[in-house]
């Protein structure tokens, strides 16, 4: 019965910063250094590693589409959320006679200002709500 082939020795000379990420590596994985250098430089000379990095980034690209995705519902929500508000909010509040009005604009000031401090405050804290309503409305949709 044959041996198998004895593994054959190379001397390396890395930089310390890569060697720093070896040694990293190679104790995260619970693996030698020479097994991860030998897997590594395995994965780079190999024929298929041009489609694994195709793959890895088609996965990538998937993940971001994904995120667009979510991106452009969650937009669309805060879009018609103001739209309805304004909407709503036209129909429903009579205009001011104008010394009420006088009194108002001089008002506005001061609470535009609250409004912004109780915005930070919201913004800063969480949760936001456009994540309430995803976890209060039901995942199949609308019916």
């Amino acid at each position: 019965m044959a041996k198998p082939p004895r593994k054959q020795r190379l001397s390396v000379y890395l930089d310390p910063k890569v060697m720093g990420q070896l040694i990293e590596h190679a104790a995260r994985r619970d693996h030698s250094r020479s097994l991860v250098a030998e897997a590594a430089i395995e994965s780079f000379v190999s024929p298929d590693a041009a489609e694994r990095q195709e793959a890895a980034i088609a996965r990538r690209l998937d993940q971001f589409d994904r995120r667009m995705t979510r991106l452009e519902r969650d937009v669309g929500i805060a879009v018609e959320t103001l739209a309805v508000f304004i909407r709503f909010w036209l129909t429903t509040t009579p205009a001011l006679p104008e010394p009420a009005a006088q009194a108002a604009r001089a008002k506005a000031g001061e609470r535009y200002e609250a409004f912004v401090t109780a915005l930070g405050r919201r913004l800063a804290k969480g949760p936001k709500l456009w994540q309430e309503i995803s976890e209060d409305t039901p995942a199949d949709g609308p019916t």
